[in-house]
């Protein structure tokens, strides 16, 4: 089913993240993990996109066994990195003959760290770009990317990030025939209403899904916040550091924020939640099932 014609339904919606795992092993824990969150009925889930074919096939792989093994809406993400279109198109066919109908279309990350994207030959630019393609060829429900603090390559050092131009390069996406959002993570939900408020008056009104990640390691957070660029609320953070050395604290203290935060969202009319799970269910499952006063 379409994640376009899921969000019609007059209920949250409630979508897990996933990434590829290295080894045959971790492939075994996804599933697991998956298996341990399946009771909870998701509305879907996604599994993120590796660079230079680290991960591509296996993406494609694991999209197809939890849709047509597990029965679960499965959605893939696809970026433009280090891939022309002709790589582009040959997984588009990959997961149309696996009956995906669900792709979160994204520029993506440099690989390896790199300072800046480079554009592939023959590839795209921006995820707009990417959009515009698969759209001329596919009947996939697309998802995109939004940032509630504004993308990290968006302004100057010395301005700070530039929301308005921000927005634009949205509402560019949107155009180009993106059906929902899906936000980066963000610890403080100001952030997310600020956001929706402004893509409203930018002229974007499809839905815009929150993503939280619940916290469970301290130096993960910092680092994650730091690549994508989340702020961690000083409270939030000082509260983390103090129990630092004690893992199960740390995790009690961010299921409990991420509760909050997935309260006060759902009770402000968020369409859902999309959990970046980093392949665990513990706490994500925690969660949700503190929520099923939501879960209709």
């Amino acid at each position: 089913m379409k994640i376009s014609s899921i969000l019609k339904q007059d209920k949250p919606v409630f979508s897990f993240e996933f990434f590829p795992p290295r080894t045959p092993e971790g492939v075994v824990h996804l599933f697991e993990t998956i298996a341990h969150l399946k009771p909870l009925s998701p509305s879907f889930v996604s599994v993120t996109y590796g660079a230079g074919g680290s991960t591509r096939e296996l993406t494609v792989d694991l999209v197809s066994r939890i849709k047509n093994e597990l029965g679960i809406e499965a959605m893939a993400h696809l970026t433009c990195v280090e891939s022309g279109r002709d790589e582009i198109d040959k997984v588009l066919y990959q997961l149309d003959t696996a009956g995906i109908e669900n792709l979160l279309a994204l520029r993506g990350d440099p690989p390896n760290g790199d300072g800046s994207f480079v554009i592939p030959p023959d590839g795209f630019s921006y995820a707009s770009d990417l959009t515009r393609h698969i759209r001329k060829k596919f009947s996939f429900s697309l998802g995109g990317a939004g940032h509630p603090e504004g993308h990290i390559e968006c302004g100057t050092a010395t301005a700070g990030r530039d929301l308005k131009k921000d927005l634009e390069h949205l509402k560019i996406k949107v155009d180009e025939g993106v059906d929902f959002i899906i936000t980066q993570l963000f610890f403080e939900n100001k952030y997310f209403f600020d956001f929706v408020e402004r893509a409203k008056q930018a002229g974007i009104h499809i839905p815009i899904i929150p993503g939280i990640m619940p916290i469970t390691n301290v130096n993960q957070v910092k680092r994650f916040t730091k690549m994508c660029g989340a702020s961690l609320p000083k409270a939030l953070l000082s509260e983390l550091e103090s129990v630092e050395e004690d893992s199960e604290a740390v995790t009690q203290i961010g299921v409990c924020h991420a509760t909050e935060q997935c309260r006060n969202l759902l009770k402000q009319s968020a369409p859902g939640i999309h959990f970046y799970t980093l392949n665990k269910s513990l706490a994500t499952k925690a969660i949700l099932e503190s929520l099923s006063d939501f879960r209709r």
